[in-house]
């Protein structure tokens, strides 16, 4: 008889994001640790399309108020989504993004080395070959030249100022990191909720409200340490995550690659002015991808590590980096919304 871990695993498998079965059956181990077996039999019953309780229970067969506790909780413990004001609506989450993310306050060692040794292997079985991302890199603004026609959805002051709610919550790349006794010091803070999104972290405990303004303020605080800019790829983004390449699991996972840039949902990179570089290194200190190196006494640009984020351009204080937009056929398709963005990502790996 197939373990109910097992089916859970599958059933995670067939959502957008996929969750790959591995021969060591860490994967196994981690759902484990996260669901009861009533839990994992239950959060099979759930898609990605939201439904309420009582629709739930009709499927199933259950009492309605048993099925509604039941949900509740689970939604709680950040084991699925859950939407709504008047009613609650339920829906299947990603491994990542979501639950993985949703568990940050509930971080332990054992969970955290079970989560490292398994993230490498989904990039490898899924991620690194998928053309549609979980999140896009975008350039600071401070990079992007007055003549460049940039679209609003690629700069994140411009998506701030669209938000009618904002959550702000702490970086579980970060804070496993540091748990785990590794990691940097940059701010923990700095992950930017909208919308629905917003809502479920502020209730759910694991994320605090704030305004435009102070949402602005956390970005400028992200961007002068030195944090690359990750949105959720779609032109509504539900999340921006200011990341480092060495805690953030897909800057992290993209530094293996000996091409990142083929990879990386980007649609610019740099060139430097050799006749105007001084060699003073603040670009390549800020790199997070090892793309920028000095040699000779002028920086010289690797374009397949380059992933477009400008921090390069905002360091160099003699004008000679320029943030430079990637031809029409070479870039990022960007889906319009985060319905188009899963149903790109299913459809990319045969689901659909």
């Amino acid at each position: 008889m197939t373990d109910v871990y097992e089916k859970l695993a599958k059933h995670l498998d067939n959502l957008p994001a996929s969750y790959p079965a591995t021969n060591s059956g860490v994967e196994l181990r981690i759902l484990k640790h996260l669901f009861t077996p009533k839990e994992a039999d239950a959060a099979m019953a759930l898609t990605m399309f939201p439904e309420s309780a009582d629709v739930i229970a009709e499927k199933l067969g259950k009492n309605e108020s048993e099925t509604e506790k039941l949900f509740y909780s689970m939604s709680k413990k950040g084991l699925i989504g859950r939407l709504g004001k008047e009613q609650n609506k339920y829906m299947a989450a990603n491994f990542i993004t979501g639950i993985w993310e949703y568990n940050v306050n509930n971080l332990d060692e054992k969970l955290i080395l079970d989560v490292n040794e398994y993230i490498p292997q989904i990039w490898g079985k899924n991620w690194a070959k998928q053309k549609t991302q979980q999140h896009r890199v975008i350039p600071v603004s401070k990079s992007i030249p007055v003549e460049m026609n940039i679209m609003p959805y690629e700069k994140a002051e411009s998506i701030i100022k669209e938000q009618e709610k904002i959550v702000v919550a702490p970086c579980i790349c970060r804070k496993e990191q540091k748990m785990a006794g590794h990691g940097c010091d940059k701010p923990l803070e700095t992950c930017l909720m909208f919308g629905g999104n917003a809502f479920f972290y502020e209730q759910n405990n694991i994320g605090r409200s704030v305004s435009q303004k102070q949402a602005l303020e956390i970005l400028n605080k992200g961007i002068e340490e030195g944090l690359v800019l990750q949105p959720s790829d779609s032109q509504k983004p539900f999340v921006i995550c200011m990341c480092c390449g060495c805690c953030c699991m897909v800057l992290k996972n993209l530094n293996t690659m000996d091409e990142p840039a083929k990879v990386a949902a980007t649609n610019y990179y740099v060139i430097v002015n050799q006749d105007v570089c001084t060699g003073c290194e603040n670009c390549e200190d800020i790199c997070q991808m090892g793309a920028v190196k000095v040699d000779d006494g002028s920086a010289v640009v690797n374009l397949v590590r380059c992933i477009g984020c400008g921090l390069c351009v905002t360091r160099c204080e003699f004008d000679a980096i320029t943030l430079v937009e990637k031809e029409k056929s070479e870039r990022h398709a960007i889906p319009a919304n985060t319905i188009e963005q899963y149903m790109n990502m299913a459809r990319e790996r045969g689901l659909m």
